[in-house]
């Protein structure tokens, strides 16, 4: 099959007008359904205790619904679940009613996603094959179903032929080797054969893991709409192109009036309307624009920019084909208007300009955006709204393992760039695929399908290696012809000055100066959660013991170096009494080494690095590495630094040189600062303070400001203050850091006195959101190092997840104060007063009884609990 027959394939995609999403799907192991497809796809047959399925949803998410298995996730509960789930082919079924109002018109089946492969019955015939997780399969169904009457669909599905053997993640062996033998069928979520962060998935994600519709049309139908703008240099006007595809399925040519209307959040509505005649058994393309429409033409249009630079501004193209004044079909979809550049003139490396403005790509990848790809919306936009909060601006979507509709359109909306995938990974961890054409297909499909998305930035073929060179080609010549206005990137490790490879364990700040390439797409630390959320992945029994329940989520040997962090840990900070002792020096070590991998950045921003993306930003699985958040989504220190690091206007220490630097990450100038300096000792004593005016800082731009020395003879422990303050003494920016005489002996912190902190707070309802604002102060002597606010249900005492934190882990030296704002949907207080636990490296707080209740999170006090010696 040649590229122009599959690209001419993968058009064939009927728009989805005024969809029926299927349910009451039922599921069996298809050797325990004796009957033919030809019955088992008719009325006539009577499924006799079938599962009822979980669509969308894998077969393993249908089992444990159904408490075959418990919790996957849980524990070592994966260890228990047999691998025999990747070698069995399952039925799933259902009966929908076809609308009587269809007589007359064409009925549509949509399949948004099976994973691997199927064969699609309908009423006892068998209407469609699908291969491949990621291609929509589309059919007209007419001919086999009756308007107004009941029809049963069967889809007989196939895992992957090579599901691999996995490496089981143990204390003794480690995380073992990624991924094998998976990677050969190519399209699919081959990281469940398992990776140094993820478990192995006993299923390998076989099922429908995207929603099933069906749909009605005329005998015209609109394929695969393609809006692109060409913005003027200035950036004051845009003519669209807006392209497509019209199908006449009739035997006859067909006249009629296509009619689109462009909307936008805040744009005048557009609309333009075309006679066309269609030819009868044919598609045609079509293409419109500003020179033959002027409404085409738009002047002053609403941007769209990455977080942090400006807003996420959206349009919306409704595309409608009538006959005679009857709808045939209709289709919408959303665009946005921006430029993106992938080189300036001072450098051959990968630099991205949105709008004419340098973005400095501060991100995070995504391996997989959950283990049984359970994603419903409203956990994605969670955990989209926790990478805006942190002001990151690009994911990369690690070969293609999070390809969903929601995924891309959040990413639209929060302003985060899309470094995405298709689907090999290093050669390493497996071979390249065999079948081309599935291959293909699958890619094809999937540019098609997302490609109007403002956020995609770059299409990368593989992930730390190339493809073969007649892939490679193959691909660079479709995305040529299917997405011009984009980067094509064959390998995410090298070209255009970017590079992968780690290192992934933890290091002390300092190491993230040293930098050895440009555009970073692979670097990452341990980041330990929580208490609650490592109490709530795992059995009491474990708690306290470093066992195979800590190497199942991934603190084990491996590229994290899990083995030797705990003793890391201890050298830095002392030993470790307890699990909560464990945590609460971790979440140090945590802010420590997130800050420095993009402040490290910082220090040479458009000089010597354009970009930097932490491996890695999401779990797929409850996990101790690698994150911003725990997998139950609650945030711990490593994203609060990102945040911290990651601002538009930030003052910050250069760990390595010492040097206090601002970045300014706008693209106008700043003027007229101050930046106040402050140092203390390990007794919390104010040693040394200055003020440093600065002029003027160039945009996007990184300013050397002074040099710092800490005073002599200072304390084993010390800590520096930076603030920095605009003309009317507006806190722009502030910094904190606890530093070392004796390099990386940070045990003296031990020596902190137990701080009381006061706490008050209100709270109101925002729509659908509870607010709660908490006001921090200090009243003692000593500095409280960083306070961990984390809100309950105050009579059940459960945690509310997600919560939305404007910061958290704070410190707060003698007298200081500082509010931070809580956000939760209301309904998740499940009509409880609001409680807010505090607790921290040194932290106490007292406790008051109010609307919002403020009390100590006693459960993460270390002498709370007896001594474990969990690591001497």
């Amino acid at each position: 099959m040649n590229l122009r027959t599959l690209a001419s394939l993968a058009l064939l995609v009927p728009g989805l007008a005024r969809a029926q999403t299927l349910t009451h799907w039922q599921l069996q192991d298809s050797a325990r359904v004796h009957a033919p497809a030809t019955i088992v796809s008719t009325a006539a047959y009577r499924p006799i205790d079938w599962y009822r399925a979980t669509v969308p949803g894998t077969v393993l998410t249908t089992l444990v619904n159904n408490h075959v298995y418990p919790e996957p996730l849980y524990g070592e509960n994966m260890r228990a679940i047999p691998e025999s789930l990747n070698r069995t082919s399952y039925w799933y079924r259902t009966t929908f009613l076809v609308p009587a109002a269809n007589r007359g018109r064409h009925t549509w089946l949509h399949f948004a996603g099976i994973n691997y492969s199927a064969e699609i019955w309908i009423n006892g015939h068998q209407v469609s094959t699908t291969r491949g997780a990621f291609l929509r399969t589309d059919i007209d169904i007419t001919s086999f179903v009756t308007p107004g009457t009941r029809a049963t669909l069967a889809v007989f599905i196939s895992p992957q032929p090579h599901p691999g053997t996995p490496h089981e993640h143990t204390i003794a062996k480690g995380v073992g080797q990624n991924g094998g033998i998976t990677a050969i069928d190519g399209p699919t979520f081959l990281s469940t054969i398992g990776w140094d962060w993820l478990a192995a998935v006993r299923d390998r994600d076989t099922g429908i893991w995207l929603p099933v519709t069906v749909s009605t049309t005329g005998p015209v139908i609109i394929k695969d709409a393609f809006i692109t703008s060409d913005l003027s240099p200035t950036f004051d006007s845009a003519n669209l192109t807006v392209a497509a595809t019209l199908q006449n399925l009739s035997a006859q040519s067909i006249a009629g009036t296509l009619t689109g209307i462009i909307t936008g959040d805040r744009a005048v509505p557009i609309s333009f309307t075309q006679q066309l005649t269609l030819p009868a058994n044919a598609s045609t393309p079509i293409s419109l624009d500003s020179k033959t429409l002027a409404a085409l033409h738009l002047d002053h249009p609403q941007l769209w920019w990455p977080n942090g630079y400006g807003p996420q501004n959206l349009y919306h193209l409704k595309l409608t084909f009538s006959l005679a004044g009857r709808t045939s079909d209709r289709d919408t979809t959303q665009f946005g208007i921006r430029k993106i550049d992938y080189q300036v003139p001072d450098s051959e490396n990968l630099t991205l300009s949105v709008n004419g403005v340098r973005i400095m790509v501060r991100g995070g990848n995504w391996g997989l955006d959950e283990a049984l790809k359970r994603i419903p919306r409203a956990r994605l936009d969670a955990q989209f709204h926790m990478h805006a909060l942190a002001h990151l601006n690009m994911i990369r979507n690690w070969v293609g393992q999070s390809t969903s509709p929601d995924f891309y359109d959040l990413a639209d909306r929060y302003g985060i760039l899309l470094w995405d995938e298709f689907f090999q990974p290093n050669p390493a961890d497996g071979p390249n695929p065999t079948d081309i054409p599935t291959y293909l297909a699958n890619v094809i499909d999937k540019a098609i399908r997302y490609r109007n998305h403002p956020s995609i930035a770059v299409w990368c073929a593989r992930n730390e290696g190339y493809p073969p060179p007649s892939l490679d080609e193959s691909l660079r010549t479709l995305m040529a012809t299917l997405d011009p206005t984009r980067l094509y990137q064959s390998n995410s490790a090298d070209g255009r000055g970017v590079s992968s490879h780690g290192p992934y364990f933890w290091r002390a700040p300092r190491f993230f100066y040293d930098l050895k390439e440009s555009f970073k797409t692979e670097t990452g630390a341990v980041s330990i959660p929580t208490l609650e959320s490592i109490q709530g992945m795992m059995p009491k029994k474990d708690w306290e013991t470093i066992d195979d329940d800590w190497a199942q989520h991934d603190l084990a040997r491996g590229a994290q170096h899990g083995d030797e962090y705990p003793t890391a840990l201890a050298h830095r900070y002392g030993p470790i009494r307890n699990l909560a002792d464990f945590v609460r020096k971790a979440q140090l070590a945590n802010y420590e080494v997130f800050r420095a991998m993009y402040e490290g950045r910082n220090a040479q921003m458009f000089t010597a690095t354009t970009g930097v993306l932490t491996w890695m930003s999401h779990p797929a699985q409850p996990s101790f590495v690698w994150q911003l958040y725990h997998y139950d989504l609650e945030p711990n220190a490593s994203l609060f630094a990102v945040e911290k690091a990651a601002e538009t206007i930030h003052i910050q220490l250069n760990e390595s040189t010492g040097a206090i630097q601002l970045i300014n990450n706008r693209p106008d100038p700043l003027t007229s600062l101050t930046v106040g300096l402050t140092v203390f000792n390990a007794e919390s004593q104010m040693v040394a303070q200055k003020t440093l005016p600065i002029a003027s800082v160039q945009p996007s731009s990184t300013f050397t400001v002074a040099q710092f020395t800490p005073p002599a003879s200072i304390s084993p422990v010390y800590f520096v203050k930076l603030d920095l303050l605009s003309t009317d003494s507006h806190p722009l920016s502030s910094n904190f850091y606890w530093q070392a005489s004796v390099q990386d002996d940070l045990t003296a912190l031990a020596t902190l006195p137990t701080v009381a902190l006061q706490a008050s707070a209100t709270t109101r309802i925002a729509g659908d959101d509870t607010l709660i604002t908490v006001t921090l102060h200090n009243p003692t002597p000593t500095i409280a190092l960083m306070a961990h606010l984390q809100l309950h249900q105050k009579q059940s005492g459960k945690r509310v997840l997600p919560v939305f934190y404007s910061d958290n882990y704070i410190t707060l030296v003698p007298g200081e104060s500082r509010t931070v704002t809580l956000q939760c949907a209301t309904k998740d207080l499940a009509h409880q007063s609001p409680l807010v636990l505090l607790d921290g490296f040194n932290i106490d707080v007292d406790a008051t009884d109010a609307a919002v209740s403020i009390a100590p999170n006693l459960n993460a006090q270390p002498l709370h609990s007896p001594a474990t010696n969990l690591v001497p």
